[in-house]
């Protein structure tokens, strides 16, 4: 496997836990480059568990057909290696499809492959809208459907724009990932003191009674204001949690909203809620920092 992002790493966990031996191949030094760190760590150990091998810092240069084989040349630290494998999988990144629709001949500006929008949909054409990954990043079914309805209702005269303020991200690894707004570093970054929560799943009871405690709910917060910058969660079943967090931040919600909101038990949403507690320090089930 040629690429260890995550469309390279849902394959890739795939193809391990049908039996094949899997080999990833990043030129990064970590897998899942932009997911946090700490998530990332998760799924590492996890793929380590299932077989498979997994080079950082190492470069694809070629391969060569061997019949039914191929012969994968590889640049790394310690120099050039080659492995032998059934079949090369490679997922290191996507393009826009713009090419060979006309775009140029009827005047549509096109920048890198992608078309550049308004928050109308609107292209630098009248009455051309564009939407889903030509559009720009994230290139996300969920942000390409939303794009739609936003074009389709400003078609019809409708006043409508695309103003999300967050929009969640999964990965379908094992464990999963789903993350919704910043990271720490990035609010950081951006000149904001934050607070961070977490509350592990191995102290979660539904993760518990599923016996797949491996991961954990990461919580961002304002450390003046309380408000809610990011929530990001590794853990089987995080695709499923993740709306509320999304809701969350697209409110403007703080802490204490998810905090004194009765969640039911046992779910995994709890481990959010208990997140936000133990951001603020009032931690129940964990021992607060």
């Amino acid at each position: 496997m040629v690429g260890g992002g995550y469309i390279g790493l849902e394959i890739g966990t795939l193809y391990a836990k049908l039996g094949s031996k899997v080999t990833v191949v990043e030129a990064l030094p970590a897998i899942l480059p932009g997911t946090d760190p700490e998530l990332a760590q998760v799924v590492a150990r996890k793929l380590k568990k299932l077989g498979v091998e997994v080079l950082t810092n190492a470069k694809a240069k070629s391969w060569t057909d061997k019949g039914d084989r191929a012969v994968i040349t590889i640049e790394a630290a310690g120099g050039e290696v080659t492995l032998d494998a059934d079949k090369v999988l490679v997922a290191v990144g996507r393009r826009p499809n713009s090419e060979n629709l006309g775009l140029e001949q009827v005047g549509v500006k096109i920048e890198k492959g992608f078309v550049p929008v308004d928050r109308r949909q609107r292209t630098n054409v009248p009455g051309i809208y564009a939407i889903g990954d030509l559009a720009g990043q994230p290139m996300l079914a969920h942000k390409a459907s939303k794009e739609a309805e936003v074009a389709a209702e400003v078609i019809a005269g409708h006043k409508s724009e695309m103003d999300a303020r967050c929009i969640p991200a999964v990965i379908f690894t094992d464990p999963e990932i789903a993350s919704a707004g910043i990271t720490a570093e990035e609010a950081e970054k951006a000149g904001r003191k934050v607070k961070i929560g977490k509350f592990p799943f191995v102290a979660l009871g539904r993760a518990i009674a599923n016996a797949d405690t491996d991961g954990f709910v990461k919580v961002v917060i304002d450390a003046g204001t309380t408000e809610l910058l990011g929530i990001h969660v590794v853990g089987n079943g995080a695709p499923d949690v993740i709306a509320e967090a999304a809701l969350a931040i697209e409110m403007g919600a703080l802490a204490d909203d998810i905090g004194l909101t009765i969640h039911a038990h046992p779910t995994l949403p709890e481990a959010i809620m208990e997140a936000c507690k133990a951001s603020l320090g009032e931690a129940i089930h964990i021992q607060n920092r």
